[in-house]
């Protein structure tokens, strides 16, 4: 992601209240499918698993189905997780996250204020060490180009005012 994208999408994110959560119930609701592909000119075809859980906000009360990421909202709202499509799925990622939430109750999570929204997510991508780290490398790459080009400019200059005083001095 490039550094004006991120920073868009950083200022534009509405899950930005960090609260807790508690999980309600969470259940496999059957197979989802994905196209993957195979080749220049091959698709496939793939299914995985949707886990769909269901959190209540502590701070209100209210019912929301939570989801892992932005991006795994957007693919499919309905399920938590939404693994990498490939030819198979591995089941026992889903299984995990399933214990998880049975072991871990309540956890953080992220809603936004007005709370128009249906889902909650328990983590964001495009968070503050997002901006940090899309501005923070980019900057030291600046400076240490900058310093590289500066250093052979010194490096020049020193041989040049080199070669003038041996010119004296002969």
């Amino acid at each position: 992601i490039t550094t004006s994208c991120s920073f868009f999408i950083l200022t534009s994110s509405i899950w930005t209240e960090e609260s807790w959560c508690t999980v309600l119930n969470s259940s496999n609701i059957g197979d989802m499918t994905c196209t993957f592909s195979c080749g220049s000119d091959c698709y496939g075809v793939s299914k995985y698993p949707c886990l769909q859980v269901f959190v209540i906000l502590n701070s209100s009360g209210e019912v929301y189905r939570l989801s892992h990421t932005e991006e795994t909202l957007e693919i499919n709202p309905e399920c938590f997780y939404v693994p990498k499509c490939k030819k198979t799925c591995n089941m026992t990622v889903i299984e995990k996250i399933a214990e998880y939430f049975k072991k871990h109750q309540q956890f953080p999570c992220f809603h936004d204020r007005e709370r128009k929204q249906e889902n909650v997510l328990l983590t964001r991508l495009y968070g503050p060490s997002a901006l940090f780290h899309s501005l923070f490398w980019p900057t030291c790459m600046l400076i240490g180009g900058t310093l590289i080009i500066a250093m052979v400019k010194l490096t020049q200059y020193l041989s040049l005012f080199c070669e003038g005083i041996s010119k004296i001095k002969r």
